[in-house]
C-alpha cells in the first residue's frame, strides 16, 4: 500500500497532466485561448495607435473612454451595424467563406502554446496549455499557413483587379517567406531534440535560444514580420498601389474579421517566438526551481516578453517605409533561404560534433569567432566593382544626381508625335491611292469627236 502510494506522487509530464484534465477544464481552457486573440486584438488596435501617435508627436485616440482607451470598443461596436455591399461580379459563396477562413485558424494557433509550468484551478493539478503534441510546432506553422487560404481566396472572389492583386502577392509571400521560417525552427528543433513547444521551452532552462541561435532568431523575426502582412512586408494590401488589396471589397463584420485575423496573428507568431527562441514562460537567470518559475507568475513574463515582441511591430510600422516588390522577393529568395539553409548546415555539423564529445562548447564557438572575422576580412579586402563609364550617360554632379548638359538642345518634337505624323502621312498616302483608283476614266474631246462621225 505504502508502495503504491509513492508511485501516485510521481511527478507527471505535461502530457500526462493534459491528458488526465476533465472535461470541464478543457472547455475552461478553450474559451480562454480563443477569447485571447480578440481581447488582445482591442488592445493592441489602440495601443499601436497611441504608440505611433507618441512617435510622430500626435496624441492619437482620445475621445472614447478614459484617455481614448475605449476607442477599440466603439469601432467594435460600430462594424456590425455599417452597410454591407457585395459587388455584382463576386461569387458569394466564396466570397462569405474566406473572412472565416482568415479568421478561424488565427485563433485556434495558441492552443499549442505553453503559457506556464504546472497550476492548481480549483484544485485540479493541470498545466496551462490547452494540447501538448509532439509535433505541436507543426500544428502552429500549419495554423498559420492555412489564413493564407483565405486571403487568396478574397482576392479572387471579389471580382475586381485590385483584391485579386493582392490575392496573388499574398500568396507568393507566403510561399517565400514559410520556407525561410520553417528553416529557421530546424536549428531550434536540433537543439531541443524535439517539435513539441513544452519541451522546447524545458530545454532552454541552461540557455535560451536567441542567442544560442542568433541567426535563427533573426531569421524568424523577418519572416514573422512577412508572413503577417505587417509594414514594411504589407504588399498584399498596399493602400498607395492596390487601394486595400485583398480586402478592398469587404465591409462591415467581413471586414471586421480580417481585421480581427492580422493582429491575432500576430500575437500567434510573437507568442511562438517567445516560446521557440525567449524561454517561453521561464524568468531570466534563474532555475525552474526558483519561486519566480513556480505557480502563476511564470504567466506575467511570458505575456511581457509577448508585448515585447508586439510592440516590434508597432515599431517597425513607424520606422520603415514600405518595401517594392522586387525587393521584397529578392529578400526572401536570395538572402534569407540561402542563409538559412547555410545556418541549418553548421548547427548539424556542431551537434555532430557535441554528440562525439571530443570539443567543447567553448572550442567551437573560439573557432566559430575566428571564421566569422576571417569572413569579415575577406569582404573588406575584396576590392570595389568598377562601374563602366557609358559615352551616352548623363554626367553627376557631387551629389549623384543627374544633369542636363550644358550644350543640351530641347528637341521640337518627341519620338511619339513624330511616329504619329508618320503614320499619318502613311495614311493619307493610301487615302490617295485608293481614291485614285475608284475614280472614272476621263475621255477626251477628240475621242468624243471620232466617236461621233462614226
Amino acid at each position: 500500500m505504502v508502495h503504491f502510494l509513492a508511485q501516485e506522487q510521481e511527478p507527471m509530464t505535461r502530457a500526462e497532466l493534459l491528458a488526465d484534465d476533465p472535461l470541464w477544464l478543457i472547455l475552461l481552457k478553450a474559451v480562454v485561448v480563443l477569447l485571447i486573440g480578440p481581447l488582445l486584438t482591442v488592445f493592441m488596435i489602440v495601443w499601436e495607435r497611441k504608440v505611433l501617435g507618441r512617435m510622430q508627436n500626435r496624441p492619437g485616440p482620445n475621445r472614447v473612454g478614459p484617455n481614448g482607451w475605449f476607442q477599440s470598443l466603439a469601432d467594435a461596436i460600430k462594424l456590425p451595424f455599417k452597410e454591407q455591399v457585395i459587388p455584382d461580379t463576386a461569387d458569394r459563396k466564396i466570397y462569405f467563406l474566406a473572412p472565416m477562413i482568415v479568421a478561424v485558424p488565427a485563433m485556434i494557433g495558441l492552443a499549442a502554446i505553453p503559457f506556464g509550468p504546472e497550476v492548481t484551478i480549483f484544485g485540479e493539478r493541470t498545466v496551462l496549455q490547452l494540447i501538448e503534441l509532439p509535433v505541436s510546432v507543426l500544428l502552429i506553422l500549419a495554423g498559420a499557413s492555412i489564413g493564407v487560404y483565405g486571403i487568396v481566396l478574397a482576392g479572387w472572389a471579389s471580382g475586381s483587379p485590385y483584391p485579386l492583386l493582392g490575392g496573388l502577392r499574398s500568396a507568393a509571400q507566403v510561399i517565400s517567406y514559410e520556407i525561410a521560417m520553417g528553416l529557421s525552427i530546424v536549428g531550434v528543433a536540433l537543439y531541443a531534440q524535439s517539435l513539441s513547444t513544452g519541451e522546447i521551452v524545458a530545454a532552454q532552462e541552461h540557455g535560451w535560444y536567441f542567442y544560442l541561435l542568433l541567426p535563427s532568431f533573426v531569421i524568424y523575426l523577418i519572416s514573422m514580420v512577412g508572413e503577417t502582412n505587417r509594414a514594411p512586408f504589407d504588399l498584399p494590401e498596399a493602400e498607395s498601389e492596390l487601394v486595400g488589396g485583398f480586402h478592398t471589397e469587404y465591409s462591415s463584420m467581413k471586414f471586421a474579421m480580417f481585421f480581427l485575423a492580422e493582429y491575432c496573428n500576430m500575437v500567434i507568431v510573437s507568442a511562438f517566438a517567445t516560446t521557440l527562441f525567449l524561454g517561453g514562460w521561464m524568468f531570466p537567470f534563474v532555475g525552474l526551481d526558483s519561486p519566480l518559475n513556480q505557480g502563476w507568475w511564470p504567466l506575467l513574463w511570458f505575456f511581457g516578453k509577448t508585448f515585447l515582441l508586439l510592440f516590434g511591430f508597432i515599431w517597425l510600422r513607424g520606422t520603415l517605409p514600405r518595401f517594392r516588390y522586387d525587393q521584397f522577393m529578392k529578400l526572401g529568395w536570395k538572402v534569407l533561404i540561402p542563409v538559412a539553409l547555410l545556418w541549418v548546415m553548421v548547427i548539424s555539423a556542431i551537434r555532430a560534433i557535441r554528440t562525439d564529445g571530443t570539443v567543447s562548447t567553448e572550442q567551437i564557438l573560439i573557432v566559430g569567432a575566428i571564421v566569422i572575422a576571417v569572413l569579415v576580412l575577406l569582404t573588406l579586402l575584396l576590392p570595389e566593382k568598377e562601374v563602366p563609364e557609358d559615352e551616352d550617360s548623363v554626367p553627376l554632379t557631387g551629389g549623384g544626381y543627374p544633369v542636363p548638359p550644358l550644350d543640351l538642345t530641347v528637341p521640337t518634337t518627341t519620338p511619339r508625335q513624330r511616329a504619329l505624323r508618320a503614320k499619318q502621312k502613311s495614311r493619307k498616302s493610301v487615302e490617295s491611292q485608293q481614291s485614285e483608283q475608284a475614280a472614272p476614266a476621263s475621255v477626251s474631246s477628240g475621242k468624243e469627236a471620232t466617236d461621233g462621225d462614226l
